[in-house]
Parts: C-alpha cells; sequence; structure tokens
C-alpha cells in the first residue's frame, strides 16, 4: 500500500508471480487507528496474506516525517493479527505518473489511478527484492 494524507493506494499481487494489480483507493480517514481497520477490512475481502506498507525513505535512505507515520501505521497493523512488512517506496510514484502518461492516460484520470498504481509498483519492487518468497 502506498500511505498518504488524503488516499491509501491500494494493490493486490502474487508472490509467486511478481506482479501486482492496482485498486481502488481508500480514503484516508486522519487517523492511524481508523486508517488501519480500514486497510486490514480490505486485506481481508481481498484475501491477502500479508501487508506491505510503502516506506517513503528521503534520498540518502534515512526516515522522513512520513517514513514514520508509515511505521507507525505498520506496528498498528501487526497489533491486529497482520504479518506486515515495509518496502521502500521511492520513486514509485513518479514511475507510476511516467507509466500512465506513457499509456496516454491524463488529466483526472491519472490523478485517481495513481496511488493504487504507486502501490503496485511498491509491491512488485517488494516481490523483485525476494519478499514473499516462500
Amino acid at each position: 500500500m502506498d500511505f498518504g494524507s488524503k488516499r491509501i493506494g491500494l494493490a493486490v499481487g502474487e508472490s509467486g508471480f511478481g506482479v501486482a494489480s492496482p485498486r481502488p483507493s481508500l480514503p484516508a480517514s486522519g487517523t492511524l487507528a481508523a486508517d488501519a481497520r480500514a486497510i486490514c477490512a480490505e486485506a481481508e475481502r481481498q484475501g491477502a496474506e500479508a501487508i506491505v506498507v510503502g516506506l517513503p525513505l528521503a534520498e540518502d535512505g534515512s526516515d522522513t516525517r512520513m517514513a514514520r507515520v508509515c511505521r507507525q501505521l505498520a506496528d498498528r497493523l501487526r497489533e491486529l493479527g497482520w504479518n506486515v512488512h515495509l518496502a521502500d517506496e521511492r520513486l514509485t510514484s513518479v514511475e507510476a505518473e511516467r507509466a500512465m502518461r506513457g499509456a496516454g492516460l491524463k488529466g483526472a484520470e491519472t490523478r485517481r489511478r495513481k496511488d493504487g498504481e504507486a502501490a503496485a509498483r511498491i509491491l512488485e519492487r517488494f516481490f523483485a527484492e525476494g519478499g514473499g518468497a516462500a
């Protein structure tokens, strides 16, 4: 997932194939507890076995303010019983926007799909780096 203050980008994937598909975003509630519950409910609906939280690190790899928030969210998800992984999400939103422009998407359609597309890239990166391997 790609956690943001306004929207939570979601994707589901299959680790055996290393592919991910974007899903519609959830609106962010403004509280980590409520967002964690909503994410867990969606993960259950999707039949997920684990949750991958994108970690927005600084260019030098250090934590940003939002990375610390995402770590807190991951802790909340773990408290709710989920197996949670953190994955570097640097530049995934840029990659998603570039890919959508390359596919001819513009304006509102790009904005609507960006968060899910970024979440799919986070998940694919997680798989590529050996995450989710059995």
